[in-house]
């Protein structure tokens, strides 16, 4: 946490200490107290339920291909199709989440897509056809897509802004998390049983966001101005002085309401370019950059370069869980930029890496240490982007955006997210068939071109409230 920002919205005496918060260090020059309230983070570990929702959806697939395919009788090519639909869904989900964040609320966008969520699982558990099992397998997408834009945003407009970058990439822990122990979990048992466990964390999280309070920033845009001071004082706690943050929100969002809520079509006017620009300029690079050809085909990766596919798919998975929980740690102790600049320059080396262990094998020459070059590739590539462009761009994308076109916005950015995710991973398989060694080689060059990208378009947030970052990205937008 950085000393020198202002903890201001989260001040209090230490009578507030009985009511579980946890104290640390203040600035400028003074010795004072500052608290996270324990609703601030039962709200967060509420809202990240739904990531943890995502990951497990991610995960699924792997485990129970075995039991699916010999039970059901399915061809892989079935099987294929029942993975690829989970995308599918999610491009749907993605595309109405912004406008269904906007007109119920954060919480009932969370709630309405684990319904989605637990429907497809129960879809998928009780499935004797394989056509249950795609209608099960694009329900949990089109919940996940949903969720993939509601978690970070309300997540973001919801922490103080010393916290905001650490508590928003909890989002991305949590995926890893779904991800490794949907894993671990689907290795013991059967997968009508692992669908049915999908559902836990899903009714966890509908059950939970009663006891939550709503997003002030979204209140505040309704009109509901009294609820949006006393969601603020909730989430701060009961003796911070939270009048000066209410004001700006207010001030600010009564200044967007001069415009009309902007169409997708309508974000590209000039007032929004920069932001629209930076948003959807890291979720391209994000994807192109080759994360889930990797991911998902880490196991032939490995088997190509001539290694074994279990142990560095083992050691793949023990790598990015600790590399996002050190990225937890230092998104507000660092920034966005100057981590985004360092990781997606070890995205390019791991690729690199990649590359030159296919080169060897083609030139045939020093066999030995090809899966070496590959094993350290992929390490280094996907501890740099659990650290770097895994949550970062997301964080970004929920910070960005004025409240009058963020769900608009924010649709548009997931959307492009998922599709090019759709892109890159069935591309892949056909990009490694024609050149192992060029494919990583693009990958590598589009790695390079985001540390450009990011140093020459993408701002530093760190610190800063929502209404400032977005005030400096679209100065047009709140005036008359």
């Amino acid at each position: 946490m950085e000393p020198s920002q202002s903890w201001t919205p989260l001040l209090s005496n230490t009578e507030s200490q009985v009511h579980g918060v946890i104290t640390c260090d203040k600035q400028m020059m003074q010795s004072e107290t500052c608290s996270m309230p324990a609703t601030l983070i039962l709200t967060t570990l509420v809202a990240v339920f739904g990531s943890y929702v995502f990951g497990s959806a991610v995960g699924y697939s792997s485990p129970a291909q075995s039991g699916i395919m010999d039970e059901l009788t399915l061809e892989v090519a079935d099987y294929s199709f029942f993975g690829s639909i989970l995308t599918i869904g999610a491009i749907i989900g993605a595309f109405v989440s912004g406008r269904i964040a906007d007109c119920v609320g954060r919480r009932v966008a969370m709630g309405f897509a684990e319904v989605f969520c637990i429907l497809g699982w129960l879809a998928i558990a009780f499935s004797n056809v394989a056509w249950w099992l795609y209608i099960g397998r694009l329900l949990v997408g089109c919940g996940m897509g949903l969720l993939s834009y509601v978690v970070p945003v309300y997540v973001a407009e919801v922490a103080p802004k010393n916290l905001r970058g650490g508590f928003t990439t909890v989002h991305q822990l949590m995926i890893c998390c779904g991800v490794s122990l949907t894993y671990l979990i689907g290795a013991f048992l059967n997968w009508r049983i692992l669908a049915l466990i999908g559902i836990i964390p899903c009714s966890a999280q509908v059950l939970s966001l009663p006891f939550i309070p709503e997003s002030p920033r979204w209140l505040a845009k309704v009109g509901h101005l009294a609820g949006s001071e006393n969601s603020l004082q909730r989430l701060r706690g009961e003796n911070a002085n939270v009048s000066q943050e209410a004001t700006e929100i207010r001030d600010y969002t009564e200044a967007l309401q001069q415009h009309s809520e902007a169409s997708i079509i309508g974000l590209f006017q000039l007032q929004y370019l920069k932001s629209l620009t930076v948003g959807v300029g890291l979720m391209i690079l994000q994807q192109f950059g080759g994360v889930n050809g990797i991911v998902f085909y880490a196991g032939s990766i490995f088997i190509s370069a001539g290694f074994s596919a279990s142990i560095g798919t083992i050691a793949m998975v023990s790598v990015q869980i600790p590399m996002t929980i050190l990225g937890v740690l230092l998104m507000d102790k660092s920034g966005r930029r100057p981590l985004l600049l360092v990781f997606a320059s070890g995205t390019c080396f791991g690729c690199l890496l990649v590359a030159l262990s296919f080169l060897l094998l083609d030139l045939h020459k020093w066999k030995d240490l090809s899966p070496i070059l590959a094993l350290a590739g992929v390490l280094v590539y996907t501890g740099s982007f659990s650290l770097g462009m895994g949550g970062i761009p997301w964080v970004i994308m929920s910070e960005i955006f004025p409240i009058n076109v963020k769900g608009s916005a924010g649709s548009l950015v997931t959307l492009v997210s998922w599709l090019c995710s759709w892109i890159v991973s069935y591309a892949f398989n056909f990009l490694m068939s024609w050149t192992s060694t060029g494919t990583f080689f693009i990958f590598c060059g589009i790695c390079g071109f985001t540390v450009v990208f990011v140093a020459k378009l993408v701002p530093e947030t760190k610190g800063r409230t929502l209404e400032e970052i977005q005030a400096s990205l679209n100065p047009f937008s709140t005036k008359t």
